[in-house]
């Protein structure tokens, strides 16, 4: 499990401390403050290998460094201080074993995903062990080859000889998209069928409704919840066999990276991401006393609506970027329930001052100083009742909520019916 990260005179900020609760931790703010970034340190801080390029401070910062604490099963977890080495640009740690966080697997928004096993990437003593495993995303529905040896086969040869083979991996990877669809639309494995004449194998299937559709067809979004299905249970299997092999108990403890979950869902997806990872975890390696910490990066309200019913404080934390005279600041410890997807839009958490189109939002805003009175800061084009109420007639539906304020305080003008109903 990962501590906390304290960043100096790296990215946009001088001094950049994060604080990470045990099991979820919900990290929001603008593009281009830093979520993605920090899950890159974090992946590093767990594996100490990076899933891209190496984080390079810029040329002007002065003695940039990183200091993390993981805790491992037992004993004190103690800091670790990583200064920036220009020389050759790495980030140079103590050479002794570090903690072992547990299963570290990191969803990409790129559609890539990694993972860092401790049987295959830390138990091992050869020296060509690698480091960690890292998946483009065309490699994990085509396989992934290091070093010139075969590691994974790819979504689609692995969910045929699982199937075919009728063996217990099929099962999980059912129960796994099973926990992982949304309400009323499961996604269900169907029988294999020739797609690409000339083609010499098989290939998955899935039955939504009544229709078999290949896994190679499917949608953007069914296909990266597929993805992440495969990715989990290959994943956990291969650890189970490699702990096997080892003569080792497998881990139980997991950590996962998810870079914006809510990228290519529907919204009805979008609402049950994330509690499904939580369950697709229980299913493969049942239910645990040591919950995985989970860390993610989004910019959707119905993702931070979804936690609502899971949220603990003892466990669990929001964790919002801002910037502030250029300077990249976070807020911890501030979680409250907004409600609705509506409300978390325009909560602090994202910020905005209308969950509308902003041409609605900036009429309402005028038609608010309006009403106050402050004439003197109504905008160009909405800086007279008759201009404004011509704005909300045209941006507002006749039910929408704002209207009877308005009205009420304004009077309706003639000829306008939107404003009296």
């Amino acid at each position: 499990m990962l501590k906390y990260l304290n960043l100096k005179n790296l990215g946009l900020a001088p001094d950049l401390r994060l604080d990470l609760a045990p099991r979820l931790n919900l990290i929001t703010g603008d593009n281009g403050l830093g979520k993605s970034f920090l899950l890159d340190l974090a992946w590093w801080a767990l594996t100490r290998t990076w899933a891209g390029s190496a984080a390079l401070p810029p040329l002007s910062a002065r003695h940039p460094q990183i200091e993390y604490v993981v805790q491992g099963k037992a004993g004190e977890a103690k800091p670790v201080v990583s200064r920036f080495r220009r020389t050759d640009e790495t980030w140079p740690v103590d050479a002794k074993r570090p903690p072992m966080p547990g299963v570290v697997v990191y969803i990409r928004i790129d559609g890539g995903f990694s993972v860092w096993d401790p049987a295959r990437n830390y138990w091992r003593n050869d020296p060509g062990r690698p480091a960690a495993y890292h998946f483009a995303s065309s490699e994990v529905w085509e396989g992934l080859d290091v070093r010139g040896q075969r590691v994974c086969e790819g979504l689609e040869r692995d969910w045929i000889n699982w199937q075919e083979g009728r063996k217990p991996q099929f099962r999980v990877l059912e129960e796994v998209l099973r926990v992982l669809s949304p309400v009323a639309e499961t996604l269900r494995a169907g029988a294999p069928q020739r797609l690409f004449l000339g083609e010499g194998r098989d290939r998955p299937t899935l039955l939504i409704g009544s229709q078999t559709v290949p896994v190679a067809l499917a949608s953007a979004g069914v296909r990266r919840v597929l993805a992440l299905a495969y990715f989990l249970v290959w994943a956990w299997h291969e650890h189970q066999v490699a702990a096997g092999l080892l003569g080792k108990k497998p881990e139980s403890r997991v950590v996962i990276l998810f870079d914006e979950p809510e990228t290519h869902l529907h919204p009805r997806w979008q609402r049950t991401i994330v509690p499904s990872v939580l369950a697709a975890v229980d299913a493969l390696r049942g239910k645990s006393d040591a919950p995985p910490q989970v860390l993610l990066a989004s910019h959707s309200p119905l993702v931070a609506a979804s936690l609502e019913p899971l949220f603990d404080r003892d466990q669990d934390d929001v964790a919002r970027l801002e910037i502030q005279d250029g300077v990249v600041t976070i807020e911890q410890g501030a979680w409250a329930p907004q409600g609705d997807a509506a409300n978390w839009l325009v909560s602090e958490t994202f910020g905005l001052e209308q969950a509308r189109s902003l041409d609605a939002e900036r009429a309402i805003e005028a038609a608010e100083a309006f009403m106050r009175g402050d004439l003197g800061v109504l905008p160009k084009g909405l800086d007279s009742k008759p201009a404004i109420h011509n704005a909300l007639s045209r941006l507002l539906p006749a039910h929408d909520h704002f209207w009877p304020r308005w009205v009420v305080s304004t009077q309706p003008l003639p000829g306008k019916q939107a404003a009296r109903r």
